[in-house]
């Protein structure tokens, strides 16, 4: 059995890796190692994640995923749930979770006692599902909470939306404008694309000449 850990963090401001530690000791405790290691940053709540497919095609039947809670894995709805363990239990792959205890069965030699193997199984698979409904409730109740913060922010005059990077705008305008840099020099030299170096010189343009006047001289001139 080969143990593959997945470690998961929902954006890239977010420390995917954290956990690795939790995750070898587990493993060096149990006289096992970890074939393989699968990061990504990406939403639990889609099953659009690179790492977590590259996972289940290298997985063969008999070999397990690690993970530190089952919300790592997701925090899917009923539809996506049911879909990811079809696609794990397709290729007879256990899921080792550091929370759920009843897990740790997929470890443990028990070929001379099926009966007590089987009855392991159903237990985990029936804590997988509850624990996925409780990843997905937390999911949809955080996303409710900071929706409600938003409106009561607007409401209150208190949120302004995203606020730009005002060190970056004014690099961009000084090489654009004072040192007559191409937008494709500007761009490489900021670490943005074109088209946001033509955005950020129109709007400043805009400013400074309320009719408007050369912004589209500018957005033409590459």
């Amino acid at each position: 059995m080969y143990i593959f850990a997945y470690l998961r963090a929902s954006t890239r401001e977010q420390d995917a890796k954290r956990a690795k530690n939790r995750l070898q000791q587990f493993v060096t405790e149990r006289g096992h190692r970890i074939a393989s290691w699968y990061i990504e940053n990406v939403s639990g709540a889609s099953l659009q994640r690179p790492e977590l497919m590259r996972l289940l095609e290298n997985a063969a039947p008999g070999d397990a995923i690690l993970i530190e809670q089952v919300d790592r894995l997701s925090r899917l709805d009923d539809d996506g749930w049911k879909l990811l363990k079809e696609l794990i239990s397709s290729k007879s792959i256990s899921i080792i979770s550091l929370d759920l205890p009843t897990s740790y069965v997929a470890l443990e030699n028990h070929r001379g006692d099926e009966f007590t193997a089987a009855m392991l199984r159903a237990i985990n698979s029936m804590m997988l599902d509850m624990l996925a409904a409780i990843a997905r409730k937390d999911y949809q109740d955080r996303r409710r909470r900071q929706s409600e913060g938003i409106v009561k922010a607007v409401e209150g005059g208190k949120f302004k939306g995203r606020q730009p990077n005002i060190l970056m705008h004014k690099n961009v305008i000084k090489l654009r404008l004072h040192n007559g840099m191409s937008i494709r020099e500007t761009a490489s030299i900021c670490g943005i694309s074109e088209r946001q170096v033509i955005r950020i010189t129109q709007r400043h343009l805009s400013n400074s000449d309320p009719e408007g006047k050369g912004v589209d001289d500018e957005a033409n001139s590459i």
